[in-house]
């Protein structure tokens, strides 16, 4: 579970900061940072496929946040992406089905506590 966090914010932090450079956008940073990850998890780790699926659902977490979140929100949604994820992997038919809910969630329930009246990080841009 600590491992499925770390991994997720890692995702999204990379993604979301990637994006940030000339050359890159959201979906760049996504697709390199992901294939990177696929090869560097292949060689080190037996859950490869996990592993992998979590990192890509970290970068839509990552891929949806430049222009609205800061880093207090990226991280809570991310962290919630993560647990979203865990918990429904064995509810879901498959990774596909729990990755795209859990990204959806996370990112639109901490959208909706800054719309309530949340506290919210800084945009840094």
């Amino acid at each position: 579970m600590v491992l499925t966090i770390v991994i997720a914010v890692t995702a999204a932090f990379a993604t979301y900061f990637l994006s940030k450079l000339r050359y890159f956008n959201a979906l760049r940073a996504s697709s390199l940072l992901s294939l990177i990850a696929y090869a560097l998890f292949s060689l080190m780790s037996t859950h490869a496929e996990l592993y992998s699926v979590v990192f890509f659902g970290g970068t839509f977490v990552g891929m949806s946040t430049p222009a609205r979140f800061g880093y207090y929100t990226l991280t809570s949604a991310a962290v919630l992406f993560a647990l979203l994820f865990h918990y429904l992997v064995p509810h879901l038919h498959g990774y596909g089905g729990a990755l795209g809910v859990s990204a959806f969630l996370s990112v639109c329930l901490c959208q909706l506590a800054i719309v309530l009246g949340a506290p919210r990080s800084r945009k840094n841009t």
